[in-house]
């Protein structure tokens, strides 16, 4: 198990860490900054000393994260101290699209059946008709909540509290993550509370101005709204 040093500060960029497992190219640390593809998130990529992070996964527990290196790359030892740090640059945007993407969720008003983010771009799927969804609207609206300098605020509730507020899951193809006793939410005061496990900037304006580059179809129930930074 490894302390997760992002769930508490998402602006870490490095930390100093131990080797605990292992396994060919994925090593385990007792504490990381790199957070683990899921969520729709994207792993982080960044290096543990002079070595190549090229992707990081969750391992066989809540609290466990592969770091996956470069095949060809030497691997650290049992036990070894190492640095791990992240490209931060990639990191700071996945931070800015996963927040948009809590206020994309947050002005389209209905269910939300899948996701993802990338450093060029995200996306939500909507269980919409879509008449609904005008473009120039949504931009306007996003863009008006990103220069309203909104703070974002974490906290914690238990497995049990979470159970009883089923209206804080809003997503439906991605469960927040369970099996720890408790579970994180993100909220943006006024705009959107919900389970999340993902990194996220501490205000909205440092998501910078975004552009909507499409939407569209995908299947009977899914429509797709892309963002992209303007």
């Amino acid at each position: 198990m490894a302390e997760l040093l992002f769930r508490e500060d998402a602006y870490l960029k490095s930390c100093e860490a131990k080797v605990i497992a292992v396994h060919g190219d994925a090593i385990e640390l007792d504490r990381t900054v790199f957070y683990p593809l899921g969520g729709g998130q994207a792993g982080d990529t960044g290096k543990l000393g002079s070595l190549r992070v090229i992707d990081t996964r969750k391992g066989d527990s809540p609290d466990s994260v592969f770091h996956i290196l470069e095949s060809d790359s030497e691997k650290p030892q049992l036990g070894d101290s190492i640095v791990a740090s992240l490209d931060w640059e990639r990191r700071y945007r996945l931070m800015r699209f996963h927040t948009a993407l809590h206020l994309l969720g947050a002005i389209v008003k209905a269910p939300v059946t899948g996701g993802r983010l990338a450093e060029d771009k995200a996306h939500l799927d909507f269980d919409i008709e879509m008449e609904k969804l005008v473009k120039e609207a949504l931009e306007a609206r996003l863009n008006e909540l990103v220069t309203s300098n909104l703070k974002t605020a974490a906290s914690w509730i238990s497995d049990a509290e979470l159970e009883a507020r089923p209206d804080l899951v809003k997503t439906m193809s991605v469960a927040p993550p369970r099996g720890e006793g408790r579970v994180r939410l993100l909220e943006i005061p006024g705009v959107d509370l919900q389970a999340c496990g993902g990194t996220h900037v501490r205000n909205t304006a440092e998501i910078g101005r975004l552009a909507i580059a499409r939407i569209r179809s995908e299947g009977k129930r899914n429509k797709r709204v892309t963002l992209v930074f303007a």
